[in-house]
């Protein structure tokens, strides 16, 4: 597959564009930044333009992003944020004050991009050409030059230490969480994937660190200390559970999220005032920062949705182990008896876990398959699972979520969870509005 070539059909509107850059999922999946940092020189190093927040983590880095943009924006900064995956439409990945690239504008873009990238790189081997996700991050990167940016919040794709992202020369780094994800990639302990994420870290570049398992702290701060990287532990900050800031992404887990970008406001404050960042951070201020952490929005993340048919649906995307104490916590805390859960999940050792949770609370479970290569199928589902005394049905999206806001099972006062896979998260809101997700399997 990968020696194939790449699509050489015309990109003439947003729909070949599309399947131009999708065509490319995977493409030359090799783990080096060698590719992605000659395309980004030959457009002129975009990222090199505006200062960078950096954000890795298993779980919590886009909620962490779109925090810390928040908090830039209310003061008056423009900000440009880069996250993936996309949920329904590809330009939610690149975002300009929280507004979302148009689709003329990645037209614009990818065309200019393929251009360059035909230039620099053989197009008829896969293995040498840039890859789907290489292609929209020099897409973000430039997008933000061209905007003027006064600053980027920009999210590891995946891991850290090889991701396209990694190109960047960040003001602050972050990490969020570090949980037993990807584990054929990024390895099988704590250890191993923190020394991955931990690939973010820079000479004399300060790192925040979340709320991790001893085990990955200990091999974040040995790589802070190496590099001589400034480390911070937000567990000296907020010691406590009634320490932490309140904000408007529910659950302990957001609060803890919340904490890791205070934090980085603080510490980018003070390093700008002493000519250590970027001048821009000095007008941050603490108490601006924590009324903006009360006003954040970010899809999928326990997300509460008024149906039009009076159901109350809660849009999650606790896909993992790590997820899964936190959707146990969430449930727990929602204050309504057996709900109905609706879940698709892709691999099984992500499965097991949740439906350890789902079955505990839930009155009835729907089994989805989202349309993603990975996505168990309900077989599979139903071994995962195992014994469980609780209603199960094997349902497609499209007929539990219905155009105009609507549910087919789940009436009027009656709640509805759907969690696991993000992509699964993508395909609900696009059926809650009849269209169907940008690439849809082509979105990582």
């Amino acid at each position: 597959m990968l020696n194939q070539p790449t699509v050489a059909k015309e990109i003439s509107d947003f729909q070949s564009a599309l399947d131009f850059v999708c065509d490319l999922r995977n493409a030359g999946s090799k783990f080096s930044l060698d590719r992605i940092a000659k395309f980004a020189e030959a457009f002129g190093n975009p990222h090199l333009k505006y200062p960078v927040i950096h954000v890795a983590g298993t779980n919590g880095k886009g909620s962490v992003c779109a925090m810390l943009e928040r908090i830039l924006r209310a003061h008056g900064l423009k900000t440009g944020m880069f996250t993936s995956p996309h949920l329904v439409n590809l330009g939610e990945r690149v975002q300009i004050n929280r507004e979302e690239l148009s689709r003329a504008e990645i037209l614009r873009r990818i065309q200019a991009l393929r251009k360059v990238a035909d230039g620099i790189f053989n197009p008829s081997e896969r293995a040498s050409y840039p890859s789907f996700f290489e292609y929209m991050t020099v897409l973000a990167f430039a997008a933000f030059a061209d905007a003027k940016v006064d600053a980027a919040v920009v999210e590891v794709g995946l891991g850290g230490r090889l991701d396209s992202t990694n190109i960047v020369r960040p003001d602050i780094c972050a990490i969020t969480s570090i949980g037993l994800d990807h584990t054929s990639i990024l390895g099988d302990t704590y250890a191993q994937i923190a020394a991955e994420k931990a690939g973010i870290i820079k000479e004399s570049v300060p790192i925040v660190c979340g709320f991790v398992p001893d085990e990955a702290f200990d091999v974040i701060k040995a790589v802070a200390d190496e590099k001589g990287a400034p480390f911070y532990d937000v567990r000296d900050y907020f010691s406590c559970d009634a320490s932490l800031p309140e904000t408007s992404l529910y659950g302990k887990f957001q609060r803890r999220n919340a904490a890791v970008a205070l934090l980085c406001a603080e510490i980018l404050k003070e390093r700008a005032a002493c000519g250590k960042s970027a001048g821009v951070f000095e007008r941050l201020d603490l108490n601006v920062a924590k009324k903006a952490l009360k006003d954040v929005s970010w899809a999928a993340r326990w997300q509460k949705i008024k149906l039009s048919n009076g159901a109350t649906l809660i849009l999650d995307s606790s896909h993992n182990e790590e997820g899964a104490r936190t959707l146990e916590s969430n449930l727990r805390g929602l204050g309504v008896e057996k709900p109905t859960i609706a879940v698709g999940v892709l691999g099984e050792e992500r499965a097991v876990p949740l439906f350890k949770v789902i079955s505990k609370y839930a009155g009835k479970i729907l089994l989805l398959v989202p349309h993603e290569p990975r996505a168990l199928n309900f077989e599979a589902l139903k071994k995962c699972i195992g014994k469980c005394d609780v209603p199960i049905l094997e349902c497609e999206v499209g007929e539990v979520f219905k155009p105009g806001w609507n549910c087919a099972y789940a009436g009027a006062g009656e709640t509805i969870v759907s969690t696991g896979s993000i992509y699964l998260a993508g395909e609900v809101l696009a059926a809650l509005q009849g269209v169907s997700p940008d690439g849809l399997s082509d979105r990582i």
